[in-house]
């Protein structure tokens, strides 16, 4: 594209979506760009270039509405109005001082029903829930959830307001983090694209090393099999089980993870919270593994006898409720 193009589209673009584009231009590209845009569009394309991925700062936008506490509603409506076409939404205003300190909030519905003559000090709410520009914005999700707002201010070291972040952006952000989670519970690194655009090398590099390593996992449990193998040889029936008791200690760890991974993305569970989850979940791998192990406990009586049975009930308790317990513990420490 001409300079001249460029710089309409960033323009016309909606202010965190060109900041994420910015920072997909190479050196050339941004100086191309630069000159062909406003003072204020460049200022404000580098100030949210600046912060990094996956924070509450590359997520908001600066498109949004204030309002000062001495102000008349009917001035405060005036206002909107005129900004309302330039803005991200205006069904959420926010009042700042002179130095751009949060002071309070309030909704274009309670601005609408309120007395033209009320001031905005006294109608506004003052305790808003806010987030810092460098916290992680999986916590943003959550937030937004939790209280059922349209939008969360952003807040910089000084309780500046320097941003907002959407419902519309806060959602795709945890649907981005929902990928990423359910792609390294399957043993694969996480994508940097979509599947349909994606290379060949790519997705190919990020599968490969985990399947490498599944395998050298695997060779413990083959030299696990190597050390019994006379004690296998003498009694034939412990290999009937062997296919029931791998597909077992996997299947619970499945469970486990699938479960731990999804609590921790809707914030059910919290990482100072770890010892507590693992104390109950520790008993419940018990009772399945005592579960397991008294069904395969019969199965083992009809194909070997009562040595066959013992140490097979013996090896189930022991998959199911190891695996679980790695299950749980994994996703805890691959994400803290």
């Amino acid at each position: 594209m001409s300079r001249n193009d460029l710089a309409a589209l960033f323009s016309n673009m909606e202010q965190a979506a060109r900041a994420d584009l910015y920072n997909q231009l190479d050196a050339q590209q941004r100086q191309a760009l630069m000159p062909g845009l406003a003072q204020a569009e460049r200022d404000d394309i580098r100030k949210l270039a600046s912060y990094p991925e996956k924070t509450a700062g590359a997520l908001m936008t600066s498109s949004y509405a204030t309002l000062r506490s001495n102000w008349t509603v009917s001035k405060s409506l005036i206002k909107l109005r005129l900004e309302a076409p330039d803005k991200e939404t205006i069904y959420q205003t926010y009042v700042i001082d002179e130095q751009r300190r949060l002071l309070g909030t309030l909704s274009l519905r309670e601005l609408i029903l309120a007395a033209p003559d009320s001031l905005i000090e006294d109608i506004m709410l003052s305790e808003v829930i806010s987030v810092q520009v460098s916290d992680d914005q999986e916590k943003i999700p959550q937030i937004i959830s939790y209280y059922d707002v349209i939008a969360v201010p952003v807040l910089d070291d000084e309780s500046k307001l320097v941003g907002i972040v959407t419902y519309d952006d806060a959602m795709d952000a945890a649907e981005e983090e929902a990928t990423e989670d359910a792609q390294k519970s399957a043993s694969v690194a996480a994508l940097d694209s979509p599947m349909s655009k994606i290379s060949l090398w790519e997705l190919y590099r990020k599968r490969v090393g985990w399947l490498v390593l599944l395998v050298f996992g695997a060779l413990l449990s083959g030299a696990g099999l190597a050390f019994f193998e006379d004690t296998i040889a003498a009694n034939i029936a412990l290999v009937f089980f062997m296919p029931l008791l791998v597909g077992a200690g996997g299947n619970a760890g499945s469970q486990a993870a699938a479960l731990m991974v999804r609590s921790l993305v809707t914030g059910d569970v919290k990482y100072k919270d770890w010892t507590k989850v693992l104390r109950k979940d520790a008993l419940v791998a018990m009772a399945l593994g005592l579960t397991m192990a008294m069904t395969v406990y019969f199965l083992g009586l009809l194909r070997g006898g009562p040595e066959i049975a013992i140490t097979v009930a013996f090896s189930m308790f022991f998959v199911v409720f190891v695996g679980s317990i790695i299950a749980y513990v994994y996703p805890l420490f691959y994400r803290s």
